[in-house]
């Protein structure tokens, strides 16, 4: 989970809080959530929301900042460990960068990451896609052709 997170965070703090999140949600619902399939795909889909919560708290902080400061330009940077591949992958639109993190770092199948995300299958595959697509523009890289 915390990888997850990390993927769809950029922070190895926020991703622990986001992963410790996710499991004391978990916890609180155990009666109902204990009684699902795949207790933990639950788990990730709150993981999963909470990183899209937490990266809209920090806009409008940002935001906030922004206007209380307009002669400063200064706004915090990401992190140095951060590396290319996974800024790109925050970078996406939200629901193609949760696909992106749940298939790669995850291994999850289309099916899994469908049910997390709350989503047709075919949905996920366009996020996939067209995340693929996008990552494969920002970061210079020629894709294959798939079938």
């Amino acid at each position: 989970m915390i990888g997850l997170a990390y993927a769809l965070s950029g922070s190895r703090s926020a991703a622990e809080d986001l992963a410790q999140e996710g499991f004391l949600a978990a916890h609180n619902a155990w009666d109902r959530v204990s009684m699902y399939e795949k207790p933990e795909a639950w788990v990730r889909r709150v993981v999963a929301n909470k990183s899209v919560s937490m990266f809209r708290r920090k806009m409008r902080e940002a935001k906030a900042i922004a206007q209380m400061k307009p002669e400063s330009s200064y706004l915090p940077r990401i992190a140095a460990e951060d590396d290319v591949f996974w800024k790109a992958v925050r970078g996406l639109p939200k629901r193609q960068s949760q696909a992106i993190a749940l298939h790669y770092l995850e291994d999850l199948s289309v099916a899994e990451i469908a049910e997390i995300l709350e989503c047709a299958e075919g949905t996920v595959k366009v996020h996939l896609h067209k995340g693929r697509k996008r990552l494969a523009d920002r970061l210079g890289v020629e894709l294959g052709e798939q079938s």
